[in-house]
């Protein structure tokens, strides 16, 4: 699920997740086009994950509202399991019959830490390994050489909690 929250609310947005259980392994700040991307794992079908999650995030804080927007994107097939944080996060677009092979192909390449299909505004999102924003960089026009079919990449540089 990824959040954008009201200016001046990040501190109050992150101690409301830290209190719903979440951990700083499922939290991740970002510097792209949304402020927080939040991975809800081992969900047992959509009502829990609305009850449990959609609903109390959407309402936070409700006299005054601390998230502008949220952005739900359900995971359609499960990437390699990653305990490194990522240096950035990748949205990627395809045709929906490329799925699977851009899925495999981005799992190829060393630097990525997983890449899961999803419904949603992107169809592919890729956890990526960098030293710094010129590795980045690299590891981009690698993955556009190397893994055909891709429409679209947007960048998120994932940033430290606290």
């Amino acid at each position: 699920m990824a959040l954008a929250y009201k200016k001046g609310a990040l501190g109050r947005v992150l101690d409301n997740l830290i209190k719903m259980d979440l951990t700083q392994q499922d939290v991740f700040l970002l510097l792209g086009p949304f402020d927080i991307l939040v991975q809800l794992r081992e969900l047992a079908n959509l009502d829990e994950f609305i009850s449990k999650w959609f609903d109390p995030i959407r309402t936070m804080t409700p006299t005054e509202p601390l998230i502008e927007k949220t952005q739900t994107l359900i995971v359609i097939s499960e990437g390699k399991s990653f305990t490194e944080q990522p240096y950035a996060f990748l949205f990627f677009n395809t045709q929906p019959r490329n799925l699977e092979q851009v899925q495999q192909d981005l799992q190829s390449i060393p630097q990525v830490l997983s890449a899961e299909t999803v419904f949603g505004l992107f169809d592919v999102i890729c956890a990526a390994r960098a030293r710094d924003q010129a590795d980045l960089i690299r590891l981009i026009s690698q993955i556009q050489e190397k893994v055909p079919n891709i429409q679209g990449i947007v960048t998120a540089i994932a940033a430290p909690l606290y």
